[in-house]
C-alpha cells in the first residue's frame, strides 16, 4: 500500500493512534497534517539532494535559484551547466559533484522511475548505489515521490528531536536508537508518523518547519 493522497494519510493516522493512543492528542494538536507529496524522478530527487543537510529557509532560496536557472529538469540540459552555473545556484561543491554523477548514472542507463515498481527496500538500495545518496536522501524519496506506507528518516535532526519529546526522552535519541524505538512503536505505519512528528517539531519551534 502506498500513501497517495490526503485521504489515505488520514487513515493511515487513525491506524496509528489505534497503534500508540499517545499519538491522538499530537495528531489533534498539529492539525490539519498535510501529506507531503513530491514529484517522481529526477525533478524530486534533486529538490531532497539541494535540501540535504541545510536549513528549510536555505533549501528554499537554493530551491528556487535552482529551478530559475534550470527551468527543464532534465539530464540532458544538466548535463550541459559548467560547475560555475551550479555554484551559481549556492551549490556546495559536494552537491555539485553528487548531481554530475547523478546525472551520468541516467545517461548510463539507471531509471529512477522504475524505482516505483520494486520493493521500498530495493529502491533504498539502488538509490544508495549512487554518489551522494544515503540513507536519509534515499528514505525522503521512498516516503515523499514514492509514497511508500512504512518509511522513516530516521537520521533526520528534526524528528529525533521530535521524538524525544513525544517520549519524554531526556536526549535527543541517534539514528539507530531512533529507528529501533519507532519501528517497535509504529510499524508498519511509519510513514504517517513521521508526518505526524514533523508536525510536532513545527509545533514544539512555533511554526518553524523541520523539513522542505
Amino acid at each position: 500500500m502506498r500513501l497517495t493522497n490526503q485521504a489515505d494519510l488520514e487513515k493511515a493516522f487513525d491506524k496509528l493512534a489505534a497503534l500508540d493512543p499517545r499519538l491522538a492528542s499530537i495528531r489533534s494538536q498539529c492539525a490539519p497534517i498535510a501529506i507531503r507529496q513530491r514529484p517522481q524522478g529526477l525533478e524530486g530527487l534533486l529538490g531532497i539532494i539541494i535540501a540535504q543537510q541545510v536549513s528549510v529557509a536555505s533549501a528554499k532560496a537554493i530551491s528556487a535559484r535552482f529551478k530559475e536557472a534550470f527551468p527543464q529538469l532534465t539530464a540532458r540540459h544538466l548535463s550541459k551547466a559548467s560547475d560555475d552555473d551550479l555554484r551559481a545556484c549556492s551549490l556546495s561543491r559536494p552537491k555539485i559533484k553528487t548531481i554530475r554523477k547523478l546525472v551520468e548514472a541516467i545517461d548510463d542507463g539507471f531509471d529512477l522511475l522504475v524505482l516505483a515498481e520494486k520493493s521500498a527496500e530495493e529502491a533504498h538500495a539502488d538509490l544508495c548505489s549512487l554518489h551522494g545518496i544515503g540513507p536519509w536522501t534515499a528514505e525522503i524519496y521512498l516516503l515523499f515521490c514514492l509514497g511508500h506506507r512504512d518509511i522513516f528518516p530516521a537520521g533526520d535532526l528534526a524528528l529525533q528531536i521530535s521524538l524525544a519529546s513525544v517520549l519524554g526522552l531526556k536526549e535527543k535519541p541517534d539514528a539507530k536508537e531512533t529507528a529501533r524505538h519507532v519501528a517497535a512503536l509504529w510499524a508498519p505505519e511509519r510513514s504517517a508518523a513521521a508526518h505526524l512528528l514533523w508536525a510536532h517539531y513545527r509545533h514544539l519551534k512555533q511554526g518553524r518547519d523541520g523539513v522542505l
